[in-house]
């Protein structure tokens, strides 16, 4: 049994759990480099083939919370190595597809994976010392934006001098390495929750969010107004609320909604959805602005390996300031570093004004930008963990990286409608105008800016990251002792 086994070091722990991270979230730019070649690969249209890049964000903001609760339940590190196997899964059914069905069965699979993510740094919580907690945690919430950085010049250079069937292959084996590794190291946590999972809470839930974030997705291809997209806004309202009645009158819910109410994890959620809007602006316009041909006058020239190869630096940036965030946490709170964080990302969305016509500069801002993201994404596991029963870690991650996802859709709603609207003519293409991009880097900056002001909101000056019991959370502004 892993409780009888001899602890393994924290160092191998953590390092798994942040490759796990890594992993999963190269799923979210493995297509990437595919998009525009996607119709001929896969024998479809341009708008049916969208559905193979919106299947994985549709899974992974229903997996988040869901598997998060099935991991207080019945075992973090159980539903972790379930979560790498899905995603092995369905890249096994990814990898030989030329057709779409397949091809969006086997990406829905790969989003059930982004679980790994939230039940991580719950798993980092529950076993770490407390002196590697919050570098720890800082190291897994930036793993998101890491592999993303890696994972675009990879993809591309993989697709363009091998095979894009090998990515997928490649995606498979990564997914069994990180489930032997994750069963081989990392210990399953001693912390459980009572009760039984809430399958009438799961599907509602599910459906809810569906219902929301298709036509965020889809919005931009079926009207605004058209009786489509309205019908399903109104649906997924319905069916939320009919959910948030159902959850505030079970025992064990999937969520815990009163305790998700709470000021200080209320508020963190908020700034989670607008600090997503801000990180996915960043990875919308950059490349774009990076590959545009340079007759326009404004765009780089550069191909898809070479502006992945320019953005790579920012993911590292996210990995090289989680030590950073978790000293300045530790000494001043974590919300200090949240706020820190949206400031320093409007910074960089206010110097991208400046530099955005240099690739040198390209690579200056959006490190800068996400340095800021680090700050913050390394601060709020924290914020929300020392406001949760310690039974809840899980299941809260989940919610927060659902805040993040939702966040990061509506960034590719709103920035997608501007650019499709500012736009120039260079011979029969129409493509975005200068214009466009400096409104999408004002919007970035300005979001930011909101998000530093829901944080002054955020009750405390410091939060821990472990509550003294399952059932008595942490109170904002006083630090708690660790177990």
């Amino acid at each position: 049994m892993s409780s009888t086994r001899a602890a393994p070091p924290s160092g191998a722990i953590i390092s798994v759990l942040a490759a796990a991270g890594i992993t999963v979230s190269l799923m979210q730019t493995l297509m990437v480099p595919l998009i525009a070649t996607l119709p001929t690969l896969l024998h479809t249209t341009t708008a049916n083939s969208f559905w193979a890049i919106t299947a994985t964000l549709l899974a992974g903001a229903v997996a988040m919370p869901v598997s998060g609760r099935l991991g207080d339940l019945y075992g973090k590190r159980r539903v972790m190595v379930v979560s790498a196997l899905l995603l092995a899964v369905g890249s096994l059914v990814c990898a030989p597809a030329n057709s779409l069905a397949p091809m969006v069965a086997g990406r829905t699979l790969q989003g059930l994976g982004m679980g790994v993510i939230p039940l991580g740094i719950a798993i980092m919580r529950d076993v770490l010392p407390p002196q590697r907690l919050g570098s720890a945690i800082g190291l897994m919430s930036s793993s998101l934006g890491v592999g993303g950085a890696l994972g675009l010049p990879a993809a591309a250079l993989v697709a363009q001098y091998v095979s894009w069937h090998a990515l997928f292959w490649g995606a498979a084996g990564l997914g069994l390495l990180m489930s032997f590794l994750i069963l081989l190291i990392v210990p399953e946590s001693p912390v459980k929750s009572p009760g039984r999972f809430d399958f009438v809470g799961a599907a509602g839930l599910a459906a809810g969010l569906v219902l929301l974030l298709l036509p965020i997705s889809k919005g931009s291809d079926w009207g605004w107004t058209s009786g489509t997209t309205l019908g399903m806004f109104a649906a997924s309202a319905v069916i939320l609320l009919l959910w948030g009645w159902w959850e505030l009158r079970r025992p064990a819910p999937l969520i815990d909604l009163r305790t998700s109410v709470r000021r200080q994890v209320l508020m963190t959620n908020l700034a989670s959805i607008v600090i997503g809007f801000a990180m996915y602006a960043m990875s919308l316009i950059t490349p774009q602005l990076l590959q545009l041909p340079a007759a326009t006058g404004y765009g780089l020239g550069r191909s898809m390996v070479e502006a992945g190869l320019w953005m790579a630096p920012a993911g590292l940036m996210m990995m090289a300031i989680s030590p950073v965030a978790a000293r300045l946490s530790g000494a001043r709170g974590p919300k200090t570093s949240l706020l820190l964080g949206t400031v320093i990302i409007a910074a960089g969305y206010l110097l991208a004004l400046a530099l955005m016509g240099e690739a040198w500069g390209v690579l200056v801002f959006s490190a800068v930008v996400s340095a800021g993201i680090g700050f913050a994404y390394a601060a709020m596991p924290s914020i929300i963990m020392s406001a949760v029963p310690l039974t809840e870690t899980a299941a809260a991650n989940g919610l927060n990286s659902l805040m993040r996802s939702i966040g990061t859709s509506c960034a590719s709603a709103v920035l997608g409608a501007v650019l499709a609207n500012l736009t120039i003519k260079l011979g029969p293409v129409t493509l975005p105008s200068e214009a466009g991009f400096r409104a999408g880097f004002i919007i970035g900056g300005g979001v930011a800016l909101v998000a530093a002001l829901i944080v002054l909101t955020i009750p405390g000056r410091r939060a821990a990251a472990r509550p003294v019991s399952s059932g008595e959370p942490a109170e904002s502004g006083r630090e708690v002792p660790t177990h």
